[in-house]
C-alpha cells in the first residue's frame, strides 16, 4: 500500500490525499489487531461453523434404543450391533468409567452437561468392531470427529490397563492344563485349540503395496492368525501379514509356537493309536504340515 501511494496522490486532490492517508493507517490498524487477535485468540477457532447438535438428544437417543427398560432393539440386535450381551456391555462401561476421568460425563464451564459415557465408549466399540469413519456416527450420538478420535484413544487405553493381564496375554499352564482337559473330554487328546487365518479388506491401501497385499482375493487383505478354545475365547492373534501369503507362510512368522521351539512349553503327554506324543497340537485344515 506504501508503495502505491505515492502514484494515487498525482492524480488525487489533498483533500482526496488525506483521506488516502487515513485509509492506510486505518488499513494498517485493522492488521496489528487481526494479528493481535490470532495470537491471543481464546475459545473457538475461528472461522469455524459451530452447529448446536443437542448432544442430550444424542444420550436419549442410546438410551431408548438399547438401555431402558423396554428398549427399541432388544438382546438379539444389542449382540449383534455390539458383538457381546448387554450385562458384559455395562460392566465394561462402568470399569472404564472408574478408571478414566475422561470418559465420566462432566458439567461443561457454561453448565451444559458435556457428552455421556455411553456415547463416548460406544464410538469406540463401533470403530472397533466395523471400522466406521470417525464423524459416521456424529448424525446419531452426536459427537464430532476431534472428540470421537479422543474418545476412542481414551477407551483403548482403559481396556488394556484394566483387562491386559488376565485377557489379552498367551495361555499360562494352568490354562493349558485346562484347555487339554476339555478338548480330551471332546475326543480330542493332546489338542490346544483350533488355528486358522482370515483375510481383512484393505480399502485404502496404497498403490504401490496393492500388488504384496493381494492374494487369491483379488483385492488388498492384511491377514489376522489367531487360535481359539471350544468356547471362542481367543488365546493368540497375530495381525499384518500381507495377504499374498497362505497360512503356512504366516505360521513361519508368527510367535504361536516359540514356546515349543525354545522348549519352554509345558509337557503334553498323550496316546493315539498306541503312540505316545508329548507335544501339543493345534486343529486346523489341510493346508498345515502334518
Amino acid at each position: 500500500m506504501h508503495r502505491n501511494q505515492g502514484v494515487l496522490t498525482t492524480f488525487l486532490s489533498d483533500s482526496d490525499s488525506d483521506d488516502l492517508e487515513m485509509l492506510v493507517e486505518a488499513t494498517e490498524e485493522e492488521e496489528v489487531e487481526r494479528e493481535r487477535q490470532r495470537t491471543h485468540r481464546r475459545g473457538s477457532v475461528s472461522g469455524r461453523c459451530v452447529i448446536n447438535c443437542n448432544r442430550g438428544e444424542g444420550h436419549n437417543r442410546i438410551y431408548r434404543d438399547y438401555f431402558s427398560d423396554n428398549p427399541v432393539y432388544h438382546g438379539v440386535y444389542f449382540r449383534r450391533r455390539f458383538r457381546m450381551h448387554r450385562p458384559l456391555f455395562c460392566r465394561i462401561l462402568s470399569g472404564v468409567e472408574a478408571y478414566d476421568p475422561y470418559l465420566v460425563q462432566k458439567k461443561e464451564a457454561v453448565g451444559i452437561p458435556s457428552l455421556s459415557s455411553l456415547q463416548k465408549v460406544i464410538v469406540g466399540y463401533r470403530i472397533l468392531a466395523y471400522g466406521v469413519p470417525a464423524d459416521f456416527l456424529d448424525d446419531h450420538i452426536r459427537i464430532g470427529k476431534s472428540t470421537f478420535i479422543e474418545s476412542l484413544r481414551h477407551f483403548v487405553k482403559a481396556i488394556v490397563a484394566l483387562y491386559a493381564e488376565k485377557y489379552l496375554r498367551a495361555p499360562n499352564e494352568d490354562d493349558l492344563s485346562q484347555l487339554l482337559q476339555v478338548n480330551e473330554q471332546r475326543g480330542f487328546p493332546g489338542m490346544l485349540g483350533s488355528i486358522d487365518c482370515m483375510h481383512c479388506g484393505w480399502k485404502n491401501c496404497p498403490s504401490a503395496w496393492q500388488g504384496m497385499y493381494s492374494g487369491h482375493y483379488r483385492k488388498p487383505t492384511i491377514i489376522l492368525e489367531a487360535f481359539a478354545s471350544q468356547d471362542l475365547w481367543i488365546w493368540h492373534a497375530f495381525f499384518g501379514m500381507p495377504g499374498s501369503l497362505n497360512d503356512i507362510n504366516v505360521l513361519e512368522r508368527s510367535h504361536v509356537f516359540s514356546a515349543l521351539t525354545s522348549g519352554l512349553a509345558p509337557p503334553v503327554n498323550f496316546i493315539v493309536n498306541g503312540h505316545n506324543y508329548h507335544m501339543g497340537y493345534y486343529l486346523a485344515d489341510g493346508i498345515y504340515p502334518s
